[in-house]
């Protein structure tokens, strides 16, 4: 995403000479990631609806690239100043002409991938259906379901000398309706109709008018279209939906845009229909929230909401169309939007995917189960007991770190919940970023404030395409007595921080969060984050200093442990690489390791490019873009870039100095990219537990163990395939690794183990009270399904209810909050330095800590399961 100011950041004033071999384009890089998104589309490995998912995923992707960083570049193409990018030395039209070039070269893969997907969707009877593909019963029910259901909310538009070109909607669908020129003599010829009607003579009718009605002909004359009309436009109606169910065997449907096509002639029955087509137009949304404020005389967030208004009417980068635009309709089009012939892209795909992820609620159980993954619900943190306050087992024990979304925020939040009613909390800060529509994290600061804490919340009004929802939060917030600040003027806050504050009978004390993700529950099941909750009184002096520079609108870099952007992340990261080249230079120990989800930073990458030089083994994983090319002889040949695009989104950024066995690991919000490191308010935090530092370490070693996602960024610029790296067993069978898939059966495991011992330790409880108490029955203070289970084990409804929450239960659903004191249970719902060896999967599983007993027959059978299933894989 583009910097705020039209000026990105990383685009310089030319530097004299070539660009170094191993730098790239971002834009150029970003679009190799969305390729390697669509690819998952085309993955037999992945179950039809999740590769219909992923196509979708390319399709939002490349809407968003079109709107901000086109969009960006076209602004600065209009710049005056010789601005170029600072990795390839391009100018802004140079790379708006590359970027479309390779758009029109990915488009034919979209439109082939999406059909084959389409197809396989058929034959289990989950049926797209085309227009030319409907029977004579879809036809006649369509016929009725149009006439009752879609076209009372049509609002069709002409365009003539009278009726101007209207605005189209970012987005936003239209059908667009040719009509003949031949028609503009409708109008004569209706009145010489009227003239001859008396002598019973018909006169000559519209192409477009259907034979079959002549009794309407007495009214052709108050039904006359206009002259000089061409074109006739008809937005596709909010109010409709989109996927139109068909009868037939299975699912069949339709879209909505083809349905209102069908009726096209009926609509604009006074004219001749030559032909209709589906278009879109794609926007710049690149707004810069600086522009023309004066902040001594107008809120900032009614700014931001005027602002917003102006994003809807910004220049059009984009044109789609479903079919070839015609060479009548095409320079009209491209004369009122302004756009050249290379900005127009054609595809049989439609042109809003948005509608792949509801098609799984049409659908039976035992479909959505042989064509999706397998359902994941995050599990409960194994560090935790769910029957303790949360607050209780953070003050008492040592850091907490919570995977995300293989663990769940639930934790996080039930704290935030218990703080809320803690007499002994003086105040909780939090910067919010992007938060779920419906949060129950936000509700529970709201909370905390209506109990009269002291609740500051930082929110940053100008985080893309979030900013009419954080506006709405901050008012909210605002109403219920919390402390609402905005941020600085020239920098986002992108950091994530809460730090909550009590008073105990030895002081203060402060519970610090610091997370490499946003506080966003939904987001929190699909990204892949690190959250770590400590109450080391380091760390929270340094967040209460961080708070009071915010409310100050201070940059400063008076902190004892935390680095914090933009003055010290990318020094300090510079710095340690620097360590790490002079321990090369001297023969001893080294190495880098990096995970992001982009680099672009030219500084950080000639730093690498440079540890590469004295010798310093280099691995990034990088999930988006890399500026940097690996491999290259001279420059970087001892860097390595690896990537995984699977079922969640490798978020995470994690920085290692260091060869593996004294590796110093920091955690971070902040990716390296000159926005992040120079234009934002970042965090980045040491991890000083040595059990959680090896804990990150093993997550590493997994990630890159990865045979079914991993893939390889080479000194070509390309990626090796997928499956490049999968192991051929001795009976010749591919066997590929998946680590999100092991993480998400770790969790499992860990969170089915806990529950045995959740469940032991409560019966041995009962067993306690009754051995105290003779005459009460053992039967009586044991549930009988307790009871009849084994010494040790779970019985299946515990387990289940216990270990995976479901819906009823979770976050999102809307239940009601776990009490303050913690009794009742939860309403809440990632290679070493050196190139990983091709190991097995049992040679690289993380250490899992054992409960101190014998696990019980059940564990040990799942355990065995899993095992057995990874190995198949």
């Amino acid at each position: 995403m583009a910097n705020d100011n039209p000026t990105s950041s990383d685009q310089v004033i030319p530097a004299a000479g070539n660009p170094a071999p191993y730098l790239q384009n971002r834009e150029l890089s970003w679009l190799d990631f969305n390729e390697r998104v669509l690819e998952q589309g085309a993955d037999e490995s992945v179950p039809l609806l999740q590769r219909l998912n992923f196509i979708s995923i390319f399709w939002s992707n490349l809407q968003e690239f079109f709107m901000v960083r086109v969009g960006s570049l076209t602004d600065l193409s209009l710049v005056k100043k010789h601005i170029v990018d600072s990795k390839s030395n391009m100018t802004p039209s140079e790379q708006l002409r590359a970027i479309y070039l390779r758009c029109h070269e990915l488009y034919p893969a979209y439109e082939r991938t999406f059909e084959q997907v389409r197809l396989l969707l058929n034959k289990v009877r989950v049926t797209h259906v085309r227009p030319d593909e409907l029977t004579d019963e879809q036809r006649s029910y369509l016929a009725e379901y149009a006439e009752a259901n879609v076209t009372p909310f049509l609002s069709p538009q002409i365009i003539n000398a009278r009726h101007p070109f209207p605005h189209l909607e970012n987005g936003a669908l239209y059908i667009v309706v040719r009509l003949d020129e031949e028609a503009d003599n409708a109008q004569d010829q209706a009145k010489s109709e009227h003239e001859h009607k008396k002598k019973g003579k018909k006169g000559k009718k519209s192409k477009g008018k259907p034979a079959k009605e002549p009794a309407k002909s007495a009214s052709l004359s108050q039904n006359v279209g206009a002259e000089g009309t061409m074109l006739g436009l008809i937005p596709l109606p909010r109010q409709c939906a989109r996927v139109v169910k068909l009868p037939g065997d299975g699912f069949s449907f339709i879209l909505l845009e083809h349905v209102v096509e069908m009726v096209a002639e009926q609509v604009f029955s006074m004219y001749t229909v030559k032909h209709t087509n589906v278009i879109c137009v794609t926007r710049n949304a690149d707004i810069d929230a600086t522009e023309s404020t004066d902040e001594n005389d107008e809120d900032y967030r009614e700014h931001m909401k005027r602002i917003l208004k102006k994003r809807a009417r910004l220049a059009p980068v984009r044109l789609e169309s479903e079919r070839e635009l015609s060479d009548t309709l095409e320079p009209l089009l491209l004369d009122r939007l302004n756009l050249k012939k290379h900005q127009v892209f054609t595809t049989s795909v439609p042109l809003d995917l948005s509608f792949t992820w509801g098609l799984a609620s049409h659908l039976s159980e035992k479909q959505c189960a042989a064509l999706m993954y397998p359902p994941f619900t995050p599990q409960w943190p194994a560090c935790l007991d769910r029957k303790r306050p949360i607050m209780e087992q953070v003050t008492a024990g040592g850091d907490v770190l919570l995977s995300y979304p293989y663990e769940s925020m639930d934790p996080f939040v039930q704290l935030l919940r218990e703080a809320s009613r803690d007499p002994r909390v003086i105040s909780i800060k939090i910067t919010l970023y992007r938060l779920a529509s419906q949060s129950h994290l936000a509700e529970a600061l709201i909370d905390a404030a209506e109990n009269g804490k002291e609740v500051t919340a930082l929110f940053e009004l100008r985080a893309r395409f979030d900013e009419s929802n954080n506006i709405e939060w901050s008012q909210r917030f605002e109403q219920a007595g919390c402390n609402v600040i905005y941020g600085f003027r020239d920098y986002k806050v992108h950091s994530k921080i809460c730090c909550i504050t009590r008073q105990t009978d030895d002081g203060i004390q402060h519970i610090t969060q610091l997370g490499t993700g946003n506080y966003n529950e939904k987001t929190a099941k699909l990204y892949t984050d690190l959250s770590l909750i400590t109450t080391s009184p380091t760390i929270g002096r340094d967040a209460t200093e961080f708070f009071r520079n915010m409310a100050l609108e201070n940059v400063s870099d008076n902190y004892d442990v935390l680095w914090v952007a933009p003055l010290q992340v990318k020094p300090l990261i510079l710095k340690n690489i620097d360590r790490q080249i002079e321990l090369a230079r001297r023969g001893e120990p080294c190495g880098l390791f990096f995970k992001t989800n982009s680099v672009t930073d030219k500084e950080i990458i000639d730093k690498i490019a440079e540890a590469s030089q004295a010798g310093v083994k280099t691995v990034m994983l990088v999930r988006g873009i890399s500026c940097l090319v690996p491999g290259v002889e001279g420059y970087t040949e001892n860097v390595r870039v690896v990537s995984i695009v699977g079922r969640m989104l490798e978020h995470s950024r994690i920085y290692g100095f260091g060869p593996r066995t004294n590796m110093k690991i920091y955690l971070a919000s902040a990716d390296l990219m000159t926005r992040n490191m120079d234009k934002r308010v970042e965090i980045a935090w040491p991890v000083l537990d040595e059990k959680l530092r090896d804990r990150i370490l093993s997550y590493i070693d997994v990630s890159l163990s990865d045979t079914a996602k991993l893939r390889e960024l080479l000194p070509n610029r390309r990626y090796t395939p997928l499956g490049f790296f999968a192991q051929v067993s001795p009976e010749g069978k591919t066997i590929r690794f998946d680590s999100q898939a092991h993480f998400m059966d770790e969790a499992r495991l860990k969170a089915r183990m806990n529950t045995e011992v959740e469940v032991e330790r409560e019966v041995e409880k009962r067993e306690a009270v009754a051995a105290a108490e003779p005459e009460t029955p053992v039967a009586a203070t044991v549930p009988a399904a307790a009871a009849a289970a084994p010494a040790g084990a779970a019985t299946p409804a515990t387990s289940e209810a216990a270990t995976v929450l479901p819906e009823a239960t979770s976050t999102t659903s809307g239940a009601a909050p776990a009490d303050a004191a913690g009794t009742s249970e939860p309403a809440l719902e990632p290679d070493a330095i050196e190139p990983a060896e091709k190991a097995t999967t049992t040679a690289i599983l993380p250490r899992v800590e054992q409960p101190p007993h014998k696990p019980s027959l059940l564990v040990r059978a799942l355990a065995a399961a899993i095992r057995f299933s990874n190995r198949r894989k």
